[in-house]
């Protein structure tokens, strides 16, 4: 445990030109103590770790000591840093592991390579596709990408979703691929939006480039739009009485943000059951998901589905007599 961090602990100062005790301590989640006796240990082994005292002072690596890795491009490095999935490796627990193969690569960069990976994380995000869905890429997506990672001026015809072709100047600030579709994050006179690639029907990249705000942020960005995306399209309502395992599956076949507000807000019956007032998308798609709950959700409203629901449990009846 101690040797993977004292080698972390390296790396993380071969990445930077210097790091004080309380950085240090953060990023190994360890005690300013800790770091202290860490340092000392790497200095009586022979590497040569800096204190720099006072209070602007930290640690740091004398005398050259790094570890080059030569041969690659500065195209080759941002590459490399496109392959992470963070979201999934977050989900799957592979996160630190991730974090430790990105450091040991940033610390073995040139100089002149190491801000490949905020370049990339700046303009690129993937959003994985959905499985059994194989994305399509859009005809312009070449010339916007360049825009986007050249900071240029992006002049472009778009096709809105009530058919209206209309002329846009954007500034592209990053892309993103959500299940198959490809989306750029653009300001557009003083605001930011989105827009589908697929939709713009002509695009020109311009000379001029623009002034990045540096406190844009692209994942956060997308997920708050995203969410209110989602959030826009419950725009219907349906009352539910739940039994407790109805209760736990809820979230897993509808929108998982919409039911966990629905379950906090729920009354408790007094035959035990929940009773809940969900956002779906519509009746038809309620239908749908709330199907596979069987006898765990019991619909009392609206009318018509409720009705839909008694027409197909009369059907199963039927078919399995």
């Amino acid at each position: 445990m101690r040797a993977a961090r004292l080698i972390k602990l390296v790396l993380l100062l071969q990445s930077r030109p210097s790091m004080t005790a309380a950085e240090l301590a953060a990023e190994l989640e360890v005690s300013e103590r800790t770091i202290t006796r860490d340092a000392l240990a790497l200095s009586e082994a022979g590497v040569p770790v800096y204190a720099d005292r006072g209070r602007a002072g930290g640690y740091r690596l004398v005398g050259g000591y790094r570890t080059q890795l030569t041969g690659l491009a500065r195209g080759e490095a941002e590459a490399l840093f496109l392959s992470g999935l963070p979201g999934a490796l977050r989900d799957l627990g592979l996160a630190d592991a991730a974090s430790a193969a990105r450091l040991k690569v940033s610390a073995a960069l040139l100089p002149s390579l190491r801000d490949a990976p905020d370049a990339v994380g700046r303009r690129f995000l993937l959003d994985a596709p959905g499985w059994y869905q194989e994305p399509e890429t859009p005809e312009l997506l070449a010339p916007v990408a360049e825009a986007v990672w050249d900071d240029r001026l992006l002049f472009a015809r778009y096709l809105r979703g009530d058919g209206e072709e209309v002329e846009r100047e954007l500034c592209p600030y990053g892309l993103v691929l959500k299940a198959g579709v490809w989306y750029v994050c653009a300001r557009a006179d003083s605001s930011f939006r989105t827009y589908r690639v697929d939709r713009f029907t002509a695009v020109a990249v311009g000379e001029e480039r623009f002034v990045r705000d540096e406190d844009f942020d692209l994942p956060s960005f997308w997920e708050e739009r995203a969410a209110e995306f989602a959030r826009s399209l419950l725009r219907a309502e349906v009352v539910l009485r739940l039994s407790e395992a109805g209760a736990r599956r809820l979230p897993h076949v509808t929108d998982r943000a919409a039911a966990e507000e629905a379950l906090a807000a729920g009354a408790a019956e007094d035959d035990g059951r929940l009773r809940v007032v969900l956002r779906v998308e519509s009746e038809e798609v309620a239908f749908s998901q709330l199907l596979t709950l069987g006898p765990e959700a019991e619909v009392l409203a609206p009318a018509a589905l409720r009705a839909r629901f008694t027409a197909a449990a009369r059907g199963l009846a039927t078919l399995y007599s």
